[in-house]
């Protein structure tokens, strides 16, 4: 019987019924095809030895612990990275806080607080070039060792290849800051979309002719930025509008140069077409689509309703030439 679905937010947060279980480690953003293969295997380990299957994540992601705003734009935020996991088939995840207690653990001390006291890990699905530890020291010979002396098994994953190259968050990164959306969808398995909850905003987009739904994208950088087209759907599956459970639209990702100035957090506005209702609370996936243009300063706000009003023409013709696939 699989197990239920369990999110452990820490060490102090493991209990007895804990110990035993199949385990792989990664920061897993995006989790793309490569991703979905590492769990596979995952999975087929713990079905063979009747045990849970564990995904090891950090929060924050270690580069942005060392680098913080210069490291590389998430595809995904925490939650979306963790119903992620779930829906590819992992039975618990452990989140374990990146500070400088984690940071500080050398390779041993690693395995044994983590994957041996935490855990009581039996099976370890990593990378051979898997490198953890203080000093990165720890590597897949040194889990094989210490396995073999502390009864756990350690198993390596193979590379998955997409048009000739290895499937990686940073190739989808590089794919979107590109525009190619069919790439990006090849290496993920399925469109890439950003979920996230509408928060209210300063109405601005009203007064310019174009009221949108503000999302917050809870990371330091966005993977896009830009005006495109999307899809949007709430998450719960319900109807946005009578009938109509998917509303085209335009989006902008970004920062607002033009009306915010510098040092603004990034976020996501999207405006839907044909639509007159109050969002605010509720969570929405947006896909994106195609890339209209870059974002851009604008000398007044007069200057920019006229280019907003552009970007929906450019978009409504867009979706007339390119249908949904079941149209």
């Amino acid at each position: 019987m699989a197990q239920e679905r369990e999110l452990i937010r820490g060490l102090h947060n493991l209990r007895p019924r804990h110990r035993g279980c199949v385990a792989t480690i990664g920061s897993f953003d995006g989790v793309h095809l490569g991703h979905q293969a590492i769990i596979a295997q995952l999975q087929q380990c713990a079905l063979e030895q009747s045990l849970p299957s564990v995904a090891i994540i950090f929060e924050p992601q270690p580069h942005e612990f060392f680098s913080a705003e210069k490291a590389p734009a998430r595809l995904m935020r925490f939650k979306e990275k963790v119903m992620a996991l779930f829906n590819a088939g992992v039975e618990r995840v452990l989140c374990l806080q990146f500070n400088e207690t984690l940071r500080g653990l050398s390779a041993e001390a690693f395995i044994q607080r983590i994957l041996l006291d935490g855990l009581g890990i039996r099976h370890l699905v990593v990378g051979d070039d898997f490198r953890f530890g203080c000093d990165r020291s720890g590597d897949f010979g040194l889990l094989r060792e210490i396995g073999a002396q502390s009864g756990f098994t350690v198993e390596d994953t193979a590379t998955l290849q997409v048009g000739g190259a290895r499937v990686s968050s940073t190739r989808i990164r590089e794919a979107l800051q590109s525009g190619d959306f069919d790439l990006a969808e090849a290496l993920l398995g399925r469109p890439y979309q950003i979920t996230g909850r509408v928060a209210p905003g300063r109405a601005l987009g009203r007064q310019l002719g174009a009221p949108t739904a503000n999302v917050r994208l809870h990371r330091y950088r966005s993977p896009l930025v830009g005006v495109y087209t999307v899809r949007t759907t709430a998450t719960d599956g319900t109807e946005l509008a009578k009938g109509r459970r998917e509303l085209d639209g335009v989006a902008n990702v970004g920062f607002r140069p033009t009306v915010e100035g510098e040092g603004a957090r990034p976020l996501l506005e999207v405006n839907l077409f044909d639509f007159d209702g109050n969002l605010y609370g509720r969570e929405l996936a947006v896909e994106f689509c195609h890339q209209l243009r870059n974002e851009e300063k604008f000398a007044s706000l007069d200057i920019l309703k006229a280019r907003i009003a552009e970007d929906i023409d450019n978009a409504r013709r867009w979706f007339v030439q390119n249908p949904r696939p079941h149209q």
